[in-house]
């Protein structure tokens, strides 16, 4: 996603795998300042690999919300994106070089579902700040209000 004032691209490798097989997934930020050089400046923080490793299913960077045109949040200091059984994490990235996250939502794992964790698989976040974000097996469509 460009954030076309700030000269900066966030990108995200996809995690594939389940059970951290090809882990680590992350959401990177770039320098774009000189597109001829795309340059990384850092990573979005993830929780505990030890941890979330352990719950089964994709664990790893998915995608995140993009500042589209028309009536949606936009932002270029907050980045929200979906990380499958990390759930979805919110970002302050006022400083590129040192991102911090400033929220998160990890549901329960949902019943029926093929592996036993959430599977975060999309994000939206609307003009209002509501956050529908969706399960890629069986949990539905979540709802959520930013408060930030």
């Amino acid at each position: 996603m460009p954030l076309f004032d700030r000269g900066l691209i966030v990108v995200t490798d996809e995690c594939i795998k389940d059970d951290g097989a090809d882990w680590p997934k992350l959401t990177w930020i770039l320098d774009a300042r000189n597109e001829q050089n795309l340059v990384p400046i850092s990573t979005l923080p993830l929780p505990p690999v030890e941890e979330y490793i352990q719950k089964g299913g994709r664990f790893g960077s998915h995608n995140v919300h993009e500042n589209r045109p028309g009536p949606s949040f936009h932002s270029e200091e907050i980045i929200i994106g979906c990380f499958f059984n990390a759930g979805i994490r919110v970002y302050d990235i006022k400083n590129p070089y040192q991102p911090e996250t400033i929220a998160y939502f990890v549901p329960e794992g949902p019943e029926n579902s093929r592996v036993p964790s959430i599977q975060m698989n999309e994000v939206y976040a609307d003009e209002n700040g509501i956050i529908y974000a969706g399960d890629r097996w069986a949990g539905g469509l979540y709802i959520l209000e930013m408060d930030i």
